[in-house]
């Protein structure tokens, strides 16, 4: 079955274009987690929905108008977090609900429930092109890239972003970073996973992986692995049982959230017998 699988080239290029988004997911999430703005991406994709609607309605290409408005979307997040003035869940939770509605109106008065936007919301294996594959691999190289030679400052900044700018790190820049390549990879992420799905890629790895390990450098390694894992199963999944390939991910990786849960409780079990 799965020789027969990859046999065709719309799954080559969702599995590729996949797991890259997932690795790149899972290492901004682990930040995104700690720093308390997991929602962020939740945000960002109703954002991404609400774009995505408006380029279809209007003719435009989907990627190169819903990319720079997610990363303004971000940027504007960010400082609404920053300035202390409204809380950073209450700031995403109205720019989501505000972006959705809107995507939701010019659908409704122009194309309709069409199969691309059907994607967009859910999800479809069949959404990725070769385009988005490269804009794929760019975008893990630039996310791997960053880890490698900014983990030190992406780690203080993740725990203390007062100590980090009393030792002269660019806290706002590093902040700045992180949201604009989140916005990329939801962007890119939501036409595998939708919209109202494409959260989890950020979340359960690094919720998953502090189930079990504590320092920053095992729960980002553990989280990557886990990601491209769980999309791997996700995806053999849907071809298998036809059903959509974002929820069979959201379901294994919450089956492994379960398993992490329950090993976590088993070892704490045996501490407190010894």
């Amino acid at each position: 079955m799965i020789s027969e699988m990859f046999s065709y080239g719309f799954i080559q290029r969702a599995f590729l274009g996949g797991m890259l988004v997932s690795l790149c997911a899972a290492l901004l999430g682990v930040s995104l987690v700690l720093k308390r703005y997991s929602m962020i991406g939740d945000g960002l994709s109703h954002v991404s929905f609400g774009a995505l609607s408006i380029a279809i309605a209007c003719g435009i290409a989907p990627l190169k108008f819903a990319i720079p408005v997610v990363i303004i979307a971000a940027f504007l997040l960010l400082r609404l977090a920053e300035d202390g003035k409204m809380r950073s869940d209450a700031a995403i939770a109205m720019v989501s609900a505000s972006a959705l509605a809107i995507g939701v109106i010019v659908t409704s008065l122009t194309t309709g429930l069409s199969t691309d936007i059907y994607s967009y919301m859910f999800g479809s294996i069949l959404a990725m092109t070769k385009d988005d594959v490269i804009v794929c691999v760019g975008l893990s190289v630039i996310v791997i890239i960053m880890f490698i030679f900014c983990y030190h400052r992406v780690f203080a900044v993740t725990f203390d972003e007062n100590f980090s700018k009393a030792t002269g790190v660019q806290v706002g820049m590093y902040n700045t970073l992180i949201s604009v390549l989140t916005a990329v990879t939801v962007v890119i992420g939501i036409k595998m996973m939708g919209a109202m799905l494409i959260s989890s890629l950020i979340i359960f790895p690094a919720l998953t992986s502090m189930r079990v390990f504590k320092s920053f450098l095992s729960v980002t390694i553990c989280s990557a692995i886990l990601s491209i894992f769980n999309f791997s199963i996700g995806l053999i999944c849907s071809y298998a049982f036809s059903i959509p390939a974002g929820a069979s991910v959201v379901v294994v990786n919450l089956g492994m959230f379960i398993i992490f849960s329950f090993a976590l409780f088993k070892r704490t079990i045996v501490r407190v017998k010894k």
